[in-house]
């Protein structure tokens, strides 16, 4: 089954803490999930001043700067992993580096009907 591990944390904070990760201990994990066969992708955010929001209200788009809602957690990026269930992705989820000083949220991914 395949579930998506979504990684939070506080942008202001994310790198200045000292627990914060640095790019080549994610990357050198990133690698040992890759050899293992369960990573299908991975990917850093870049910071959410960069997002932009689309809605669709009533048949009319609008666009807007910035993330769907105000948090004090940004989603700063991604796993997409392949797990015998959920105690597999959750394995997998609690050695994310990022989870040191912020927060993982595994879900798992629907498959359309279609």
């Amino acid at each position: 089954m395949k579930y998506l591990l979504l990684v939070y944390g506080d942008e202001s904070l994310m790198h200045s803490l000292p627990d914060s990760p640095h790019d080549a201990e994610c990357n050198d994990y990133c690698e040992s999930v890759r050899a293992s066969g369960r990573l299908l992708a991975a990917e850093a955010l870049e910071p959410v001043r960069s997002a932009t929001t689309v809605r669709l209200r009533g048949g009319k788009q609008s666009i807007t700067d910035g993330p769907f809602a105000e948090t004090k957690e940004q989603l700063a990026g991604f796993y997409l992993v392949e797990a015998r269930d959920l105690n597999e992705a959750l394995q997998v989820a609690g050695k994310i580096p990022a989870a040191r000083v912020g927060s993982v949220e595994v879900r798992p991914v629907r498959q359309l009907q279609i």
